[in-house]
């Protein structure tokens, strides 16, 4: 119930929570220790993540003032952030159905994720054009204060994306890289051991279907164009709040692109770090109670055999099982053979990391007609 309020108080009240409101605290699942999601892009480490993590395309809008929302028909996807306490690592599971997958162009002109994280909140601009000592190209540039102005080149290897980074995701990406880091640190911030990815998927370019794209990146208090030695991560502890920004570009041939954003109507969000939705990284989720729960199948009713089946929805560490007939059992999938007809009371207990809890059933196993009264 505590978790239940809290959730609550984060996201807001009703059925509805207005996750797609601009102010409203979004999650980053925490993942226990042992549970790490594998980089494989197969979803299935994200089954444990509850369904009120997920952000959904119909939370995006289009950035051009008309409060759209992607077509589901055309255009439909799900994003689900995690983290793992004493890593500084953001997990990102981005599973999209797209009825026009294009990303045959060597360049930019294909399908994109774009990703924004600001670790520590610092907000402001993190691309070199927005710096505050810059101008327009070919525009006057206004003197700073100290009486000097911001070269270009200053602008991109001492400023662009030094304190929020800003990642191209290629969806997917076809002979080339995964990503383009819109920055100097381009050279080292896309390897191991700072971000790592993997696809899975089963269409041709210009074809529809169902992509996963599940990576991680690490965040940066402060990326330095010169190397990760000069760089320090954003340090991820429980109940911390982390920028974070999505876009869509929904690129359907030449001349043909959407551009979708969490932070609409807010275009600048890939430049402006201000711009950036709150996720809060959560703490762990408490351990579901222990529940026993079996099923069973006959496997030959003229020996009386019967197939068990441990169904209990937690982690189960032994099983022991009382048949009714005076026999016991262990395991999750014990089969026992009844020596005489008659009906059996069985006993399913199970122990695990939560706790212990059993679960009889009464006469389901039976070989006889019911008594006489």
């Amino acid at each position: 119930m505590r978790r239940a309020i809290l959730a609550a108080l984060l996201l807001g009240a009703g059925p509805a929570a207005a996750l797609d409101r601009p102010d409203a605290v979004l999650q980053v699942f925490q993942f226990p220790a042992d549970a790490i999601p594998r980089i494989d892009g197969d979803a299935g480490d994200w089954t444990a993540v509850p369904d009120s993590y997920t952000v959904r395309s119909a939370m995006f809008g289009a950035d051009d003032g008309s409060g759209r929302h992607p077509d589901p028909k055309s255009l439909n996807a799900t994003i689900k952030v995690g983290w793992v306490k004493g890593m500084n690592r953001l997990y990102v599971l981005y599973k999209a159905y797209d009825d026009y997958w294009d990303f045959a162009s060597p360049g930019l002109e294909q399908d994109i994720l774009e990703l924004i994280v600001d670790g520590d909140r610092s907000g402001g601009p993190l691309i070199a054009r927005f710096h505050p000592d810059t101008a327009p190209p070919g525009a006057p540039r206004a003197l700073a204060s100290d009486g000097r102005t911001l070269s270009d080149a200053d602008g991109w290897f001492a400023f662009q994306n030094r304190h929020a980074q800003n990642y191209h995701i290629f969806t997917p990406a076809r002979d080339k890289d995964w990503a383009m880091a819109w920055g100097p640190q381009a050279a080292w911030i896309k390897r191991l051991p700072w971000s790592n990815i993997a696809y899975r998927y089963a269409f041709k370019p210009g074809e529809r279907g169902k992509l996963t794209a599940e990576f991680w990146i690490t965040p940066f208090d402060l990326a330095d164009a010169e190397g990760p030695g000069r760089s320090v991560e954003t340090r991820l502890v429980e109940n911390a709040i982390v920028g974070l920004g999505f876009a869509i570009i929904d690129h359907d041939g030449p001349g043909v692109s959407r551009f979708w954003n969490l932070s609409f109507p807010q275009h600048t969000m890939y430049g402006q770090a201000s711009a950036l939705r709150a996720f809060r990284l959560m703490p762990l989720d408490p351990a579901p109670a222990i529940r026993a729960d079996w099923s069973f199948t006959i496997l030959d009713r003229s020996t009386r055999t019967v197939a068990f089946h441990d169904d209990t929805q937690a982690a189960v560490t032994t099983q022991r099982w009382d048949f009714g007939d005076g026999q016991t059992g262990t395991g999750p999938s014990p089969v026992h053979r009844y020596a005489r007809p008659g009906k059996y009371v069985v006993v399913l207990h199970v122990d695990g990391p939560t706790g212990s809890s059993s679960l009889s059933r009464v006469w389901d196993v039976s070989f006889v007609g019911d008594p006489p009264k």
